[in-house]
Formats: structure tokens, sequence, C-alpha cells
């Protein structure tokens, strides 16, 4: 089993639509044919990025070479949607393509994907969602893990790793892996700290971005539970929403992405010098973010990524009640 994200995962809806999968580093695509040795990669690869580090060029020469000649038709495959926090489990149909598609930008060595699950994060182990939380854009999923994945997928118990699973692991490719180990770190505990915050209910989620937002230097005054008029906080300087800039934020704390309808709803009734800010744990619809661009007030949509990103920020100015909601620790590590 393969993981691939498709730009950091923002590509999911497109990967799920198209029925593919897809990696970028178009600098490689006129060279990336069965057979090409890896040297030749990060030779052409360094050529065209002069700008990467010695062990950047490896790192992406290797994906790209494993993405070519150890993908096999029949492997399974997941990818990853970080907002809505769920995967999707296919089987990959196709050769390996290289071409340019205009609802894929960036991305040119395509494979045709038949998709056949999705499945909540939550419903994997904590070891399994370790093992996920690779920076990598392209990697082998661990034996166990990919048996979990497709025994949760399935409803049955079964290798879930193809063939590729059984390859181990490169000197080489380890190497890769202990340079990405910081990124993998960070980008782990992001994904922990997400877990964290969708296990809190509507009122502490709501209290939560309030606190975020008392850190950032507002007072806040935090609607009681019941018919709010699209305004679950209202943030200003004053705490009275007074003073500008009044930010009128809606919480939403729920699986679902929030659609372009949800958005007009909120927006409707909002003050022309109004701020919005929409929080949707579940992400937002391309229709609600197109919404949210053309609105007449200037609305910021929050996602969980968001979210985790704000409190980080700010961790150290939150208030107690906040850090109660997630408590968090510092990780030094040597610069």
């Amino acid at each position: 089993m393969w993981m691939v994200r498709g730009d950091s995962g923002r590509l999911y809806e497109e990967f799920r639509d198209q029925r593919v999968v897809a990696l970028g580093w178009i600098e490689l695509a006129h060279v990336a044919k069965p057979g090409v040795s890896k040297d030749k990669l990060a030779e052409v690869f360094a050529a065209r990025r002069p700008d990467l580090k010695p062990g950047s060029i490896l790192a992406g020469a290797s994906q790209v070479w494993r993405y070519i000649n150890k993908v096999e038709k029949g492997d399974k495959v997941i990818t990853y949607n970080p907002s809505a926090r769920r995967y999707l489990v296919g089987t990959i149909e196709g050769d390996l393509t290289v071409e340019q598609n205009p609802s894929l930008p960036g991305m040119s060595l395509l494979r045709a994907t038949r998709w056949d699950h999705e499945i909540d994060r939550d419903d994997l182990s904590v070891s399994t969602k370790n093992s996920l939380g690779s920076t990598m854009t392209f990697f082998q999923v661990p034996p166990a893990a990919a048996a979990e994945i497709f025994r949760v997928a399935t409803g049955k118990s079964g290798p879930g790793a193809h063939n590729a699973s059984n390859i181990p692991a490169t000197d080489e490719e380890s190497s890769e892996e202990t340079d990405d180990l910081l990124q993998s770190l960070e980008a782990k505990a992001v994904e922990f700290i997400k877990d964290k915050i969708s296990q809190l209910d509507w009122d502490e989620m709501q209290e939560l971005v309030a606190g975020i937002l008392r850190a950032m230097g507002y007072k806040t005054r935090v609607a009681k539970q019941g018919p709010d008029r699209g305004a679950d906080i209202v943030a200003s300087p004053d705490g009275l929403g007074f003073e500008n800039p009044r930010i009128v934020v809606e919480v939403k704390h729920r699986s679902g992405s929030m659609g372009s309808k949800e958005v007009r709803s909120f927006l409707g009734g909002r003050h022309k010098d109004d701020r919005g800010l929409y929080v949707s744990t579940g992400g937002f619809s391309k229709d609600a973010r197109y919404e949210a661009d053309r609105a007449s007030i200037p609305v910021t949509l929050w996602e969980l990524d968001d979210i985790v990103r704000a409190l980080v920020d700010y961790y150290e100015t939150v208030d107690s009640e906040t850090r109660r909601l997630v408590p968090l620790k510092r990780l030094y590590w040597p610069a």
C-alpha cells in the first residue's frame, strides 16, 4: 500500500473525482519513464532546481523513482484530506501516464485509480495514525498499518498490504526518513493536536476559538446556547462590539464540510463594517470558498489546520481556561 499526498492533501477531492493519484515534480516529467535510474532523476532535478539542497534533491528523485518503477497495477493506495480528517483507500488500475491535467495543477505523473472506500482518521489506532504522519509526498505504508486500514475499510481481515509493502527499506531510504524526521514530527504533532481538538464538544470548541482570539488581543463575547443569528462569538477591542474592527464569528463543529449556502447565511445581515470569521472543523467546499472570496465584507475561513496553527502560534499567551481545553507540551530540538 502506498500513500500519495496531493499538494499536502489539498487535491483530495480532485483525486477522487478524476479517479487518479498524481505526483508533481514537473521538472522530471520529460524523463519519467519506466526503467529510469535514480541517479538520472537526481541529475535532472539538480540541474532544474539549483536552489534546493542535496538532501531535498535526493529525496524528491527517490520518491519519483519509486513511484515510476515500484508501483504496479493492483497495488493499494491511500490519500488524505487533513481538513476533513478522512482517507480515501483505493486500487491502482493504470500504468504511469505523463500529462498536464487542468484539474490537477502542477501534477504531471498520473495513475488511474479506483477509489473503493473512505474512512475516518478517528477509526484508526494511534500507531497507524503515527505511521501515516510522514511529510513525504509519496511513501510505502508499513504492512501492519496497511492491514488495519484494509480491515477498517472493508470490515474484513486481510493482508491490506500489497507486494510493495514487503519490500524492505534500503539504507538510502532510511537516511531520507532520518533527514525528514523533524518535519515528520511536526506534521505528526499537528495531526495529534487536531485529534485532540476534534474530541471537544461544541461548547468547548466555541470557547477554544474565543480563547485564541483573546490571545490575539481581542476581547470576546460568547453567545449562550440557542438562536444566535449567525454569531457564536463577537470579538472587538472593547469586548462590546462597539469599537472596530468588530469580528463576528460562527463556529461549526461537525464532520461535514460547509457549503456556499451556509456561508451565504452567515453573511446575511452582517454590517458593512463587520469582519467575518467562519470556523468549520469539517472544512469548506470549493463553492463555499468562492462565496467567501466574493463577499461584500472581509471573511476568513478557518479549518482545523488553521485552528491548530493559531493555537500553536499564540499558545504562550492563551489563558489557563483555554490551555485546559487543549494541553500542549513544548518540544526542544537541536538547532
